[in-house]
């Protein structure tokens, strides 16, 4: 992908290719998929590697259309997915989710940000755009591949559970894209799942996607090991930290407890990282709520783990 010559630009070896593996397979996607003949021409000189034509061609288009028009958050989310850098990309996706929810683009540039993330080594921030994704759009044919990335974020998390189950549902939604499909089922394969057969003919019957254990009637610091059937309970968590300093725990536990929250411990772990977390609760949607209340008292980037 260097048609200019001015691939130099982009931050880092791992961005970039993964943009160039995008401009590869988004035939099938949705950056191709455009409306507008302006910004389909843009996306066919990208692919062709003129990436640099393909930018001003796009920066032109949005300089001259209003922000009301219809075709305004397509432009904006191809203008992201060509962009130089990784901070452009992530301001113009972001510009498309706050600013054009309504749009069915707001679902790409939350899948893509989760993709970004994930590639520059923050599965944190990408699993929170798998979540928001999941809440606001769970309809969009874009949330298999985003909970693919949510579920290759989890498991860099050691979320093993979590993990299992967005993987299961990408399996169950990859349809009859095969190459799709058998990136999902190798992850797959490490939670005992087995992959439906591929078919280019067909679309497979939906597998039901796993559910997490059914809740206790009750929040959970239940301490019995096990629920009927031989099953472990697990519960939810909300992580707001994960550092080497023990000083920087005693001080964001007194914050916690200050403000009505129990923290608690994880001890370190092979990464050497001691990790703060909120809550036992005993179903997702409570600790989605309480993250939401931790991000906008605390910062940072809190994110829902599960605990056994």
């Amino acid at each position: 992908m260097n048609g200019d010559g001015k691939t130099g630009r982009w931050a880092g070896a791992s961005w970039a290719a993964a943009m160039a593996i995008c401009l590869a397979v988004c035939p099938s996607n949705r950056l191709a998929a455009q409306s507008d003949p302006r910004l389909k021409a843009a996306v066919d000189l990208a692919q062709s590697g003129q990436v640099d034509s393909a930018r001003a061609i796009v920066r032109k288009l949005l300089a001259t259309m209003s922000p009301r028009d219809s075709a305004y958050p397509q432009a904006l989310y191809t203008q992201g997915m060509l962009a130089a850098d990784a901070p452009t990309v992530t301001a113009n996706l972001q510009r498309v989710v706050v600013e054009y929810g309504w749009s069915p683009w707001a679902a790409n540039a939350l899948m893509r940000l989760a993709q970004l993330a994930y590639t520059q080594g923050d599965p944190a921030s990408a699993i929170q755009s798998v979540q928001r994704l999941r809440r606001d759009y769970p309809d969009s044919p874009m949330k298999p591949r985003a909970d693919f990335w949510g579920a290759k974020a989890d498991f860099d998390l050691r979320n093993e559970a979590e993990g299992c189950q967005l993987i299961q549902e990408a399996l169950a939604g990859a349809g009859t894209d095969v190459e799709f499909k058998n990136q999902v089922s190798f992850y797959a394969a490490r939670c005992g799942a087995t992959p439906a057969p591929s078919t280019t003919n067909a679309t497979p019957p939906a597998a039901t996607p796993a559910t997490p254990p059914a809740a206790p009637a009750t929040p959970a610091r239940d301490t019995s090991p096990a629920v009927p059937g031989g099953a472990v309970k697990t519960t939810y968590a909300v992580q707001v930290l994960a550092v080497k300093s023990a000083a920087d725990v005693d001080a964001l536990l007194t914050r916690l407890k200050v403000m009505g929250y129990e923290g608690h411990v994880v001890p370190r772990d092979s990464t050497g990282l001691i990790k703060v977390r909120v809550g036992h609760y005993p179903t997702r949607p409570e600790a989605l709520k309480a993250q939401t209340q931790l991000k906008a008292r605390l910062g940072g980037q809190p994110f829902v783990v599960t605990e056994p």
